[in-house]
């Protein structure tokens, strides 16, 4: 068997490998998924938490403990009145897939045109919308880390067709004392277009009030908006990010003791 590495190298400060240590762990093995077309969802990666399937929703709830959004045809979809669902598990940093698509038939316009949006820890929310040809304010559009920063360019679908959102989103951290360690951050890839490069967020991101941060819980659940519009979603999964074994630890500040 071909020699993985060395045993003679010099180790790095702060970590428990030597440069190019041949006895460091291998990284997990993982499936890829496959890709969705219009007609059908993909399959997702080997070590995915899967949400929605297309069928099972047993992983939502709505607030009232009910959920009550239309499931069929491999897609769930909101329902009037229904209000917001969310996970009944909870994340922190994670990669999030899901699919969505907005009514075929137009409605209304600017925000009153597909709108919805997914949020993470119920606090930090990337704006679903229908931004196809349809203009609005430039931080509430499609894609949008809502109320903090427009996408790097719009990447809509027509009305109707799937459209698929890759999200990377990094909780924050916050000392004993409650104030930010570390800001959270997001990397949005709308229809495999990058448009939004680990953004820093500079709170919540509330609709009536500027951005701020508040201390939380390390893990809460995502959830998605009702926002009056018949918006679909169907082959939603999650990968909770973990770093790789040995890589180095993060510094504590004086704050976190």
């Amino acid at each position: 068997m071909a020699r993985l590495g060395y045993d003679d190298t010099p180790m790095i400060p702060g970590w428990k490998w030597r440069v190019h240590d041949s006895t460091r762990p291998q990284p997990q093995v993982v499936a890829p998924g496959t890709a969705s077309t219009p007609e059908s969802a993909g399959r997702p990666p080997s070590d995915a938490i899967v949400l929605f399937d297309g069928r099972d929703a047993s992983k939502w709830t709505g607030r009232d403990g009910r959920f009550s959004w239309k499931v069929e045809n491999g897609y769930m979809e909101v329902a009037p009145g229904a209000g917001d669902v969310q996970t009944t598990v909870e994340f922190g940093d994670c990669q999030l897939h899901l699919e969505w698509a907005a009514p075929t038939v137009v409605k209304g316009e600017s925000q009153g045109r597909g709108n919805s949006g997914v949020y993470f820890m119920e606090k930090y929310e990337v704006q679903i919308l229908d931004s196809y040809d349809n203009p609005t304010y430039f931080d509430g559009q499609c894609a949008s880390i809502y109320k903090q920063t427009p996408p790097m360019v719009n990447a809509c679908r027509k009305p109707g067709e799937w459209q698929t959102y890759d999200i990377v989103f990094e909780a924050p951290r916050f000392g004993n004392d409650g104030k930010v360690i570390k800001p959270a951050y997001m990397t949005v890839l709308h229809n495999g277009v990058l448009v939004q490069n680990h953004f820093e967020l500079l709170g919540g991101t509330y609709y009536d009030r500027p951005p701020a941060y508040a201390k939380h819980e390390d893990r809460l659940p995502i959830h998605i908006q009702f926002h009056g519009n018949p918006v679909r979603f169907r082959n939603i999964w999650i990968r909770e990010i973990k770093p790789p074994e040995g890589k180095k630890p993060e510094q504590k500040k004086a704050t976190d003791q």
